[in-house]
């Protein structure tokens, strides 16, 4: 199994661990922390020397309550990041659910789009004079990789009203259907990779009853990518006094999460705490291999 995109064939033999670069003022693990191209590329640079295989990097913020952005302005974040991080040898993907930004990264030489809305979000500026949609995009482009996310609503108020019921056939449904338009347009399956956003619009027990059910996703054949870093959810199964209030006591959860997700199938892992996950992940193939 291995996953197509614009530079590098990915083989998926072997689970990745995908780094994330947040190059913003109010993500809700690090805003901040890396918010000029200099501080940027050097965790780039630390993420890859960690271990990662390869960068998510993403401009805008897209926690529970966040407003949306601009085009200009997170076009304004990651380009100049993007120009530099595309030479340094691995694969990079931009976490954007913008054609414009899509279109401009992917000129740039960015290997995949990882979109949080699987190419639904319509722009409103152009209800009257639409311009490209996301998958117009994406099939314009015949090699990038592309990461299709399941999200209930939208950050604003995702968490203000979520789902309902069995979240496991919903997000199965959804996420065959964002494929299936995909292939539509002739975008190859090679190039498609399915995330159950955990998070994002649900509550703490559907979050885990997606990683328990993970195989149920699995029977899309689609590979999946798991992302747990830092969650909420992990922080509310925490002892009494709030033991893991903070995102960066977060940490051994989140490798315990990514973890699991491995162990039932899932290929990618999308982390903030690359250096522990690769190391947790070379334990778990060592004793897979015996």
């Amino acid at each position: 199994m291995h996953w197509q995109t614009s530079r590098f064939q990915i083989e998926l033999t072997r689970p990745k661990v995908m780094g994330i670069v947040n190059v913003t003022p109010d993500s809700f693990s690090d805003g901040g922390l890396h918010a000029t191209t200099a501080d940027a590329l050097k965790h780039c640079e630390t993420l890859i020397a960690q271990g990662a295989d390869l960068l998510d990097i993403g401009g805008e913020s897209t926690r529970p309550g966040a407003r949306p952005l601009s085009a200009a302005d997170e076009l304004a974040r990651v380009l100049p990041v993007v120009r530099e991080a595309v030479r340094l040898g691995v694969p990079i993907s931009v976490d954007t659910y913008k054609p414009e930004v899509m279109q401009a990264v992917l000129d740039l030489g960015v290997d995949i789009v990882n979109d949080i809305w699987a190419m639904r979000w319509i722009d409103p500026a152009h209800t009257h004079a639409r311009g490209l949609s996301a998958t117009e995009v994406v099939a314009r482009h015949p090699r990038c990789g592309v990461c299709l996310m399941h999200m209930h609503g939208e950050p604003k108020t995702m968490q203000v009203a979520p789902m309902t019921g069995d979240v496991v056939p919903q997000v199965h449904s959804f996420l065959a259907q964002s494929a299936q338009d995909l292939l539509a347009l002739g975008v190859d399956k090679s190039r498609i990779l399915l995330d159950p956003g955990p998070g994002f619009g649900k509550t703490v027990a559907q979050n885990f009853s997606l990683l328990e059910r993970q195989a149920e996703l699995l029977a899309l054949g689609y590979p999946l990518l798991a992302a747990w870093s830092r969650k909420s959810s992990l922080a509310a199964m925490a002892t009494p006094g709030d033991a893991l209030a903070g995102v960066h006591e977060r940490m051994l959860p989140s490798v315990a999460a990514a973890l699991l997700a491995v162990e039932r199938g899932a290929r990618v892992v999308r982390v903030h705490d690359v250096f522990f996950t690769v190391q947790a992940l070379k334990v778990w193939t060592s004793a897979s291999a015996g």
